[in-house]
């Protein structure tokens, strides 16, 4: 993939130029080059960027990211004022204009390896290990998430992006959509967790698992 790059580069920017080359009409390739789009912030490997918030997204299930994307798109996340990263996403998520690209670009960065990230944030673990209970009904004794309660995997989260995600949804900054049911869930179970002490015992058990 990296050698093939400067022609995938080179092909965008002959589409952006206006001339009479196109993006493949489908299939990862696609996906691939609509994905350049995302990786001043997620990186073209997809592991995300502390610099500018950006999560690591290599690996994550397809389900998912397509959801993800959707929920940007529609504001059902990413439209609150006090979510600074959401806000930034947003727009973003509007770059890719049909729900069929949005498949394609999750294909392709459901394809990306996913990678464990280094540990950074510091906590109990042994106060994770038991507040995670709660956590595994939906995502796992092992993290690795279940598309059935529409729970991701965590394994490849950094420790510092489950912090703060965790305390977005204890504010209401995410989980606001009362349609989205999936973030209620998370924002009444983010409600129970006492401070964001609590949640980095929680982040710094989750880095514990294996990928």
């Amino acid at each position: 993939m990296p050698a093939a790059r400067p022609i995938i580069l080179a092909l965008v920017l002959a589409v952006l130029g206006g001339c009479a080359t196109e993006l493949p009409a489908a299939g990862v390739a696609r996906g691939e080059v609509l994905y350049l789009n995302c990786t001043q912030c997620h990186g073209d490997d997809g592991g995300g960027s502390t610099l500018v918030h950006a999560p690591a997204i290599a690996g994550l299930p397809q389900w998912y990211i397509e959801d993800q994307v959707t929920n940007f798109q529609t504001g059902w996340r990413g439209a609150h004022e006090d979510d600074v990263e959401g806000l930034k996403m947003r727009p973003m998520s509007r770059t890719i204009k049909s729900a069929a690209d949005v498949k394609l670009v999750a294909e392709y960065v459901a394809g990306l390896p996913a990678k464990k990230a280094e540990p950074t944030v510091h906590g109990d673990v042994a106060k994770g290990q038991a507040a995670y209970a709660v956590c595994s009904a939906c995502h796992g004794v092992d993290g690795t998430g279940n598309e059935t309660m529409k729970a991701p995997p965590l394994t490849q989260v950094q420790d510092w992006y489950v912090v703060k995600q965790l305390s977005k949804f204890k504010a209401g900054v995410r989980g606001y959509e009362p349609l989205d049911t999936t973030a209620a869930t998370m924002k009444g179970i983010s409600g129970g967790i006492a401070d964001e002490a609590a949640m980095r015992d929680l982040a710094a058990y989750i880095q514990t698992l294996p990928l």
